[in-house]
């Protein structure tokens, strides 16, 4: 776990799911290779065919930016793939049920969070399947409020995500907050963190689930 400009008093915790709110190589990967499988489908490439160029085209972009990472709803585009084409795919491409199960560990942790912070999620998932995957890990309800890719029309990282994660906390506890009452917590620095860190939130990156249960202790959070 790594922690970077954490405020003195947040009132917020925004959570990335995928590999932050569960720790399952094999459903992170399943997510990302089922899209490249159907794509390389409906275009007549090779599945090896078809995740050779995306990895290229990876690699090219970090080259070119610093050696920052792109998402994937955000590096389809390129390929002609629109945030609405990138939606319907993932809503029919992804069962979360065949990979996840109910961790109450993790549930346990989160209802001590809950008694002092205000959490959402924020994810490059549509909310719908997003939804099912924090219901099938048993903690949807602690997150009242999801922001999606379907939630903004934008893949991570992009602001307008994270004002709606903002406003939406803010409707939620009736008062009007701002970045410095937040901290961003996700296992990837350039995509759930870097921006939010720019625009004063504080971030914590985390490997997965089993760094999550340890954020009450590391942010004070006592019975």
């Amino acid at each position: 776990m790594q922690t970077f400009n954490l405020p003195q008093n947040p009132r917020i915790l925004i959570f990335d799911i995928d590999s932050t709110l569960y720790t399952c190589p094999e459903y992170a990967h399943e997510q990302i290779d089922s899209q490249i499988r159907h794509w390389a489908a409906l275009n007549g490439y090779s599945a090896e065919g078809a995740r050779n160029m995306i990895a290229d085209f990876r690699r090219k972009w970090a080259a070119e930016h610093d050696g920052q990472k792109i998402s994937l709803g955000n590096l389809f585009k390129f390929f002609g793939v629109s945030i609405e084409t990138s939606i319907e795919w993932r809503k029919k491409l992804f069962d979360p049920a065949l990979y996840l199960h109910r961790d109450e560990k993790l549930i346990a942790a989160l209802a001590e969070l809950a008694k002092k912070f205000y959490m959402i999620c924020v994810t490059n998932n549509p909310v719908e399947p997003a939804r099912k995957t924090l219901e099938v890990i048993g903690i949807s309800g602690f997150f009242p409020e999801i922001v999606g890719l379907d939630t903004c029309m934008a893949s991570k990282p992009s602001k307008k995500i994270l004002d709606k994660a903002l406003e939406l906390s803010s409707s939620h506890l009736g008062e009007a907050l701002s970045y410095s009452d937040c901290i961003s917590i996700g296992d990837r620095y350039d995509i759930d963190l870097a921006l939010a860190i720019e625009l004063g939130m504080g971030g914590i990156l985390v490997s997965g689930a089993e760094e999550v249960c340890l954020l009450s202790e590391q942010l004070g959070v006592r019975s």
